[in-house]
């Protein structure tokens, strides 16, 4: 697997993980400010959840980059 490859399968990667963990710890506000929207969470940790994010695609990434590079399963035409 080149570089740019490794790259765009990272970068899907976290991308996915990225939009399940997004909902996490997200709750309303009790007090809704004028002009927010009554779903709007309160304390939306955005840092926290892309910290969270690089973490588990990077352990996803290692195992997929294991599995492609021992050929348990290949990606190469027969």
């Amino acid at each position: 697997m080149g570089i740019i490859t490794a790259i765009v399968v990272y970068f899907v990667i976290w991308w996915l993980v990225l939009l399940m963990v997004l909902p996490w710890g997200n709750a309303p506000p009790s007090q809704v400010k004028k002009g927010h929207a009554t779903s709007s969470p309160a304390k939306p940790r955005l840092g926290l959840k892309l910290l969270v994010t690089t973490g588990i695609s990077a352990i996803f990434f290692a195992l997929f980059y294991w599995i492609q590079a021992s050929d348990l399963i290949t990606l190469r035409p027969a």
